[in-house]
Parts: C-alpha cells; structure tokens; sequence
C-alpha cells in the first residue's frame, strides 16, 4: 500500500512539473514573437492610460474656454484645443476610458453569450436548427447597419453602445464555438461520459467547454478591436456615446468640420484609435500561435 501512495504521489509530482514546463515553454514561445510582445506592450500601456491617466490630470474634460478654441498644440495643451476650448488631451485620455470600456465588455459579453449558443446548439440537433438560424439571419446584415438601427431604437447611451455591438457580434462567437464543440462532442471521453449517465450540463460546462475556450480568447481580442473602431464609428455618426461624454469617435465627429484648420482634432484621437487597434490585433495574433496546437 505504501508503495503505491508513493506512486501516486510522484505521479502528481511529475504530472505538475510537467504542465509548469509546459507553460514556460508557451510563455517563451509568446516573448519570442517580437510582433506580439509590442502588440502587449501597447494594449498595456492604453489600459494603464484609460485606468489612470484621468488621477493625474488637473483639467476637467468637460471645462470650455471659448477665448482658447482650436489652439495648436503647445507646452500647455499638448494636443491643442477643441471647438469649445477643451483641452483635447485630457479628452483623448478620457475617451480612452469609455473605447476600452466598450472593446472589454463587448468582448466579454460575446464570448459568453457565443459560447452558450455553440454548446448548447453542438449538443441538441433542434436548437441547433433553431439558434444557428438565428446567427445566420443576424450575420447577413452589415454589421455596422445593424449597429446603427439599434442605437436608434434604444437611443444614444454607453450601455447601449455596448449592448447593440454584443448582439453584432454573438453570431460569430456562436458559430466559432459550436464549430470547436462539434470536434470536441466526438471525442472517446465524452462518450464515456454519456455511457457513465452524466448529465448534459455537466458534459457541456465541465468536459467540453473547457476545451473550446482557446479559440474563443483569440477571437475575444479581435471583437475587442472590432468593437473599439465600431464605437468610434458610431460616435462619429451621431449615433453612439453622447455628448458631451469623450469618445474617440466622438473627437472624430466634433473635429470633421475643421479639419483644415485644426487637423490636430482629427489626428490625435484618430492615431490613438489606429494604434489601439493595432496592438489588439498583434496581441490576437500572438495568442492564436501560442493556443492553437496546429500553429507552426
């Protein structure tokens, strides 16, 4: 009996050591990638901007100095002043807040929601008719058309911004883990598991959903992105986060009107946008090399 404990034992030891090598050699394998590490390094950095930034910075965005409107950058405003005076910096840094605000729960919420569908509809051949149906007539409208008609409905406000661009983006989530659900219901365990009486949730929650979560990550970082440009578009049309909230976009739609004589109001927040979006996607396509076994 001793023996065996013993066995056991080092088993664990062995098996442990083993996943720690396993997640260095990944964490290596992601530090090696230069693209990725700078795509991090850049999501960090505006995430740390949004988080704290505003605790730094003495001028409200919402202050309005008609007498300073549209003045170039200088040592006072670094990135100049709006129409109103504002100080579009502390704007820019603000906005940050709402974009990443947006991006995050987007993502979350897609995530989840998508992965419900997939496992649910990977499982019962009825709701998979019925759900994957639904996706299909989601996903067969522009994105952007369908963001746009919602916001209309609902009105201009951030957690309508943030429910509209979750329901855009549920079809593609639900369809990319039903897919990965689909691979995973066939596989000898799962079998097992049906042959032992263990309930559906318990298969589908416990046994499966694990396993199609990887895919699911990666596509999270580039709804995330997405969402960030989709907002900004939004608010650039009038349809998305109100004024006088800062949002990227929103920067975007008050500078288009003097655009060649404060192009500043145009650059800024348009560069902070690009590269934000930039760095997701780098990130994004790190973590699919890192996660997917089938990567070079």
């Amino acid at each position: 009996m001793k023996t065996k404990t013993l066995d056991y034992t080092e088993m664990l030891k062995l098996r442990r050591q083993l996943a720690r090598e396993q997640r260095e050699l990944k964490v290596r394998k992601f530090l090696k990638n230069r693209q990725s590490v700078a795509g991090l390094t850049i999501v960090v950095l505006i995430l740390l901007v949004a988080l704290f930034g505003p605790f730094f910075i003495k001028t409200s965005p919402f202050a309005v100095d008609v007498i300073n409107r549209l003045k170039p950058p200088s040592a006072e405003h670094w990135f100049g002043t709006d129409t109103l005076g504002r100080d579009l910096f502390t704007r820019v840094v603000y906005g940050a807040r709402i974009s990443m605000l947006v991006g995050f729960s987007v993502g979350i919420i897609s995530t989840v929601l998508g992965m419900v569908i997939g496992l649910y509809a990977s499982y019962n051949p009825f709701l998979d008719n019925v759900l994957m149906r639904i996706c299909d007539g989601l996903k067969s409208i522009p994105s952007i058309l369908m963001a746009i008609a919602l916001m209309t409905v609902l009105g201009a406000d951030v957690k309508n911004v943030i429910f509209s661009l979750a329901v855009v983006s549920t079809p593609n989530m639900g369809r990319l883990a039903r897919s990965a659900a689909l691979v995973v219901r066939e596989q000898t365990y799962i079998e097992a598991m049906k042959g032992l009486g263990a309930k559906s949730r318990r298969i589908l929650f416990r046994h499966i959903a694990p396993n199609i979560i990887s895919p699911l990550i990666v596509q999270m970082t580039f709804v995330f992105a997405s969402a960030i440009i989709t907002e900004a578009a939004l608010s650039f049309l009038g349809a998305g986060v109100p004024a006088p909230q800062p949002s990227w976009g929103s920067i975007l739609h008050e500078g288009q009107g003097v655009i060649y004589t404060a192009h500043w109001m145009i650059l800024f927040p348009g560069l902070i946008t690009a590269l934000t979006v930039l760095g997701l996607n780098l990130f994004g396509d790190g973590m699919r090399d890192l996660l997917d076994p089938l990567s070079n």
